[in-house]
């Protein structure tokens, strides 16, 4: 009785472990590298950047920090905005 007692915990296991990798590769993996690129790409803001924050505000980078973002709305308007709100890098 042990053998077959084996062999149905394996086969009972085993769609769980094939939905996990499903899951993994679907799922996390990709979430996991947008965010590392999000983060490489936080990192290598410098002065001229045009970015896009989380709220749609397009700006240009006068000054990276180490927190925050000083950037240029328009001639009159300069502001300090938190790195985790800057969504996107424009690429001219």
């Amino acid at each position: 009785m042990q053998p077959q007692a084996q062999g149905s915990l394996l086969t009972s296991l085993l769609p769980l472990v094939v939905l996990f990798a499903i899951f993994y590769f679907l799922i996390i993996r990709p979430q996991q590298k947008q965010a590392k690129a999000h983060k490489e790409m936080l990192a290598n803001l410098k002065k001229g950047d045009k970015i896009v924050t989380s709220g749609g505000l397009m700006a240009e980078v006068l000054k990276a920090e180490e927190d925050y973002v000083k950037a240029k709305i328009n001639d009159d308007t300069i502001v300090k905005i938190a790195k985790e709100y800057v969504a996107k890098k424009i690429e001219s």
